[in-house]
């Protein structure tokens, strides 16, 4: 049984994802040992606590990203966290924090990366006017939206658009594709080669096809 950490900033709408999946069986190995969040009057947390989750907030508080992630980081190990899920956490990871997890933070980013990383990213895809957009699952390394990408779902832009009615759409597919990256994780039937996921079946019909 995988146990996940949480990090959330705000309503955690995908962490409540998340957190039905796992109750609705599609996350069969995972439980989650805590949540966490940088901010006291997130919904999420109020959202943890209902569920009878160990729920815990750490505040910047004016302190450098570094101290806090190193209480973070000690709050995770208590509860033996194996994969932490960033879930709208709004704040920048340390260096640290990322090194002390390699490959086993995920986070989910509302445009199809590459394109349109950071904040905003539902009126930057309108204000450039693609026919497409969507959300991406990702692990987490030291860059902002950088990491190597899981899982991929497409939304259209629609005429008539405006940022929020885009931005529903693409949450839609957040709670889709999130607890789907990571059922795809934890099987561990993957490798990462450069900056490509890989899964293990599209190893074995290349290796197929280089015999052929």
């Amino acid at each position: 049984m995988t146990r996940l950490g949480i990090l959330l900033s705000g309503r955690g709408s995908n962490f409540l994802a998340i957190a039905d999946a796992i109750a609705h069986g599609k996350l069969p190995n995972a439980k989650i040992a805590v949540v966490v969040s940088n901010k006291a009057d997130a919904p999420g947390i109020a959202a943890a606590r209902a569920r009878g989750l160990a729920a815990h907030v750490i505040e910047a508080n004016g302190r450098k990203r570094a101290e806090q992630d190193a209480e973070i980081l000690a709050c995770l190990r208590e509860h033996e966290v194996e994969l932490v899920c960033l879930a709208g956490y709004m704040r920048l990871l340390s260096p640290e924090f990322v090194a002390a997890f390699p490959q086993r933070i995920l986070n989910i980013h509302p445009s199809l990366l590459p394109a349109f990383p950071g904040l905003d990213a539902q009126r930057q895809a309108l204000q450039y006017g693609v026919g497409v957009t969507g959300c991406t699952v990702h692990f987490v390394d030291e860059q902002l939206d950088h990491g190597v990408i899981v899982l991929q779902r497409v939304v259209p832009v629609m005429d008539g658009d405006d940022e929020a009615k885009l931005s529903a759409r693409i949450l839609e597919q957040e709670h889709i594709a999130y607890p789907e990256a990571i059922a795809r994780v934890l099987s561990g039937q993957y490798s990462i080669q450069g900056r490509r996921y890989v899964l293990r079946t599209q190893e074995k019909n290349s290796v197929s096809q280089e015999v052929q």
